[in-house]
């Protein structure tokens, strides 16, 4: 184990949670991309960037245990305005989930992320938005009848209980849709070409 690579991952992790909890109780984190928000995952993604060029490839489990593999995968997610680190990311992640130094749940949930912002369909329906009727969705979905069989093999819980805990949350952190949903979606596209993702 790396004692002080776990400590910095887990620094990481917290200073992105302790930032996204503080927002949501101000009610500002819901109203488009947060600045201060983005400021924390682009500095968290710089910080891991470095880790991984370190460390060669993606942190070991073997090497920073089961919290130290959630914090680099939470970094990671969450650095949305990053294409090239995500993409980049995705590789190493996939080459550590083959040889069974990351869960297979991380690398599922970081490639619907991808495959969201670059507006193509997901393969797991992990990454969620408001639809015109004001429910969570997944938008379209690659396969989608095969999508729970997807999920069940990464430890996912089927689709729809997935959506019912989705909205749970939202509730509890007063995050509804959006007044008008044209907006919101023009202003999503618009964000995704002006950082890379279209």
């Amino acid at each position: 184990m790396q004692p002080e690579l776990i400590r910095q991952l887990l620094f990481l992790e917290r200073r992105d949670r302790e930032t996204r909890a503080r927002l949501v109780s101000d009610g500002a984190l819901f109203n488009g991309y947060a600045p201060e928000m983005e400021r924390v995952h682009v500095e968290n993604a710089a910080e891991l960037e470095a880790i991984l060029d370190t460390e060669g490839g993606w942190p070991k489990r073997s090497s920073v245990g089961a919290d130290g593999c959630r914090a680099a995968w939470i970094v990671t997610q969450n650095a949305i305005s990053r294409p090239a680190f995500q993409r980049r990311c995705l590789g190493l992640l996939r080459d550590a989930v083959a040889r069974g130094d990351a869960p297979a749940l991380h690398a599922a949930y970081l490639e619907d992320r991808i495959r969201f912002n670059e507006g193509r369909p997901q393969r797991y329906g992990t990454c969620l938005d408001w639809d015109e009727g004001g429910r969570l969705s997944p938008g379209e979905l690659e396969d989608q009848g095969n999508v729970d069989q997807r999920r069940r093999e990464v430890g996912l819980p089927r689709l729809a209980e997935g959506l019912r805990k989705a909205e749970a949350q939202a509730l509890r952190e007063e995050a509804g849709p959006p007044g008008d949903i044209g907006r919101r979606r023009r202003e999503q596209e618009e964000w995704a070409r002006r950082v890379g993702w279209r």
